[in-house]
């Protein structure tokens, strides 16, 4: 079976591989690329419709508990960002001779 999260944004559930966990640190809302971050978490899909929704519904700041606001200026352009996909995906295809 596996594993399954629900997206903040479209509040849909989709595998954990297909989300990215985010995490606050000192009010920032920070990509956890690899889900090793202690604390608190909440899953959003890579997409930039999914993180301006979760955005605009303040979802992050439910989702983390937030007691004020957050800054998600670092994730706030998470559905163009090439550093945030996935390790599999960063990798460059293989070379067919």
């Amino acid at each position: 079976m596996v594993p399954a999260r629900t997206c903040i944004g479209c509040r849909r559930r989709d595998a954990r591989g297909l989300l990215l966990r985010v995490v606050e640190r000192d009010g920032i809302v920070v990509p956890d690329p690899g889900a090793i971050l202690p604390g608190r978490g909440a899953w959003v899909h890579r997409d930039q419709d999914c993180v301006t929704a979760a955005v605009r519904r303040r979802a992050f700041v439910r989702a983390l508990r937030s007691p004020g606001e957050l800054d998600v200026t670092a994730i706030a352009t998470i559905g163009q960002a090439e550093r945030l996909a996935p390790a599999e995906e960063q990798a460059d295809p293989p070379m067919d001779n």
